[in-house]
């Protein structure tokens, strides 16, 4: 489970009922209740019933999943060994900060490093795909510029920023 570095007691305590995570987090309990089959979150307990209970660093943890889904693309399948790898890394900075011998910190700091150049390289493969894409997406759009060019079509740059097609941008010329 994520934990926070500077988490107190409280973040830990599971008061939250997994409705108001859902709507906190703008997904369905159906959602939560998958995501945690798939291990990608876990409640920290359960009422005397037996409903799920969450704490406040479950909803953080949950708010990571989503960032990563939403944000940065990632599949589901490789949500996991991220926020474990994240998880791992929380786990170690808590165990330096308890004191630890040199040597232990030297094992500490060699694990830290090649979780992150395994965190880096998802990344950079995340960035590869998009970078094709995106060269995909220019080679298009200057093959429709040169044939608008061609009909004598006036085509305005499209923005930057913002998603979604957009409309009304081409204008014949006289």
């Amino acid at each position: 489970m994520s934990r926070a570095d500077d988490a107190t007691d409280d973040d830990h305590r599971p008061r939250h009922r997994i409705g108001e995570v859902a709507a906190l987090a703008e997904v369905s309990t159906r959602t939560l209740r998958y995501y945690q089959e798939l291990g990608l979150i876990q409640p920290s307990g359960s009422s005397p019933g037996g409903s799920r209970r969450y704490s406040d660093a479950d909803v953080a943890r949950l708010r990571r999943v989503l960032e990563l889904r939403n944000v940065m693309g990632f599949e589901l399948d490789r949500i996991g060994p991220i926020v474990d790898a994240e998880d791992r890394l929380a786990q170690l900075r808590q165990e330096v900060a308890t004191g630890v011998t040199k040597k232990r910190r030297a094992e500490i700091v060699a694990e830290a490093i090649a979780i992150n150049a395994d965190l880096r390289a998802q990344v950079a493969e995340k960035l590869a795909v998009l970078h094709e894409f995106d060269a995909e997406l220019r080679t298009k759009a200057a093959r429709y510029r040169d044939v608008a060019a061609e009909l004598g079509i006036d085509v305005a740059d499209e923005p930057r920023t913002g998603s979604g097609a957009r409309g009304g941008h081409a204008r014949a010329t006289s």
